[in-house]
């Protein structure tokens, strides 16, 4: 999914931006399909200086994050590093699934109503977002379908500019989400595997379908209420999309956020499918975490990048 989104040659670096922290690393491979960390350091930042959102400026003082960015690259041992994939803010950049209503009649009326849509669902002007498209699997009406992630113009200036002054080159710029989802790439086609990740605001959900999005959701919620959200959300699953196809059941769950308790995420799949899901460790995806003070939360996204750098 992801190499038809973005250019190839990714590289075997990435840098992974959120509210609270910035964390620079490098993978290792260590066996098919197993990762290792090479080289990793994440760093905190302090209140307000990154303020993740799609529609305003995002950061307060570039200076001040240069620094920073500096000294996570200094402490993952990357200060040669000049190529990196970089994960955005979980509230910086967008994703939906477009569906078309019918065929276009031209390449021209595709486009046209793939840029309409796409300002319907991410709530700005085509011609102020940087979009990218993918057609993936028709639905079951047989409807087509395309993957978009999108972020503002203005917003990726501010990233693209911090980068450029420290004479970097980001090849590969994905949201977060995005990003976390390459480690439920199934490239045998026959499992579905469920992606919940928090944001500042609620949480992001994408569910891979073999090697393609089958649904992304977007949850605004208070803490309080994001136990009945997730619960409404397996529910959608179970009778809109699990039908009678033993090929494609549910098994596998990956969460991803400090603030998740996985024996209540258990919990609440159980009573929603009837049986309790398997939440992923990153090690059932591959990834080896040396015995330090690094956080999954933290690398995950990252790491999902430089994964494909090692592919």
């Amino acid at each position: 999914m992801l190499s038809a989104l973005t250019r190839p040659n990714y590289p075997k670096a990435a840098l992974g931006l959120e509210k609270e922290s910035v964390t620079a690393l490098a993978l290792q491979k260590e066996g098919r399909g197993q990762y290792g960390i090479k080289q990793a350091a994440t760093i905190e930042l302090p209140a307000n200086l990154l303020t993740p959102s799609f529609l305003e400026k995002n950061i307060a003082g570039i200076e001040e994050m240069r620094v920073l960015l500096d000294e996570a690259v200094e402490a993952a041992g990357l200060r040669n590093q000049k190529r990196w994939s970089v994960s955005l803010p979980s509230n910086t950049a967008r994703s939906a699934i477009l569906t078309l209503d019918s065929e276009p009649a031209s390449t021209n009326e595709l486009s046209e109503i793939l840029d309409w849509k796409s300002e319907q669902v991410f709530g700005a002007p085509s011609g102020e977002m940087r979009i990218s498209r993918q057609k993936i699997s028709a639905d079951r009406d047989g409807k087509s379908r395309y993957f978009a992630t999108a972020v503002k113009l203005s917003v990726i200036d501010e990233y693209e500019t911090l980068f450029e002054t420290q004479g970097w080159r980001a090849g590969l710029v994905l949201p977060r989400a995005v990003s976390e989802s390459n480690w439920l790439i199934d490239n045998r086609g026959n499992t579905d595997a469920l992606l919940i990740s928090s944001q500042t605001d609620g949480f992001t959900a994408l569910l891979m379908r073999g090697i393609e999005p089958a649904v992304v959701r977007t949850v605004t919620c208070t803490e309080s209420e994001r136990d009945d959200e997730i619960f409404r959300l397996l529910m959608f699953y179970r009778d809109r999309l699990a039908g009678d196809q033993s090929e494609n059941l549910l098994e596998k769950l990956l969460i991803i956020g400090k603030d998740f308790v996985p024996a209540k995420i258990r919990e609440i799949s159980a009573e929603a499918l009837g049986k309790a899901l398997h939440i992923l460790r990153p090690e059932d995806i591959g990834l080896n975490l040396p015995l330090s003070n690094l956080s999954f939360d933290d690398i995950a996204a990252p790491a999902g990048l430089a994964a494909l750098g090692l592919r």
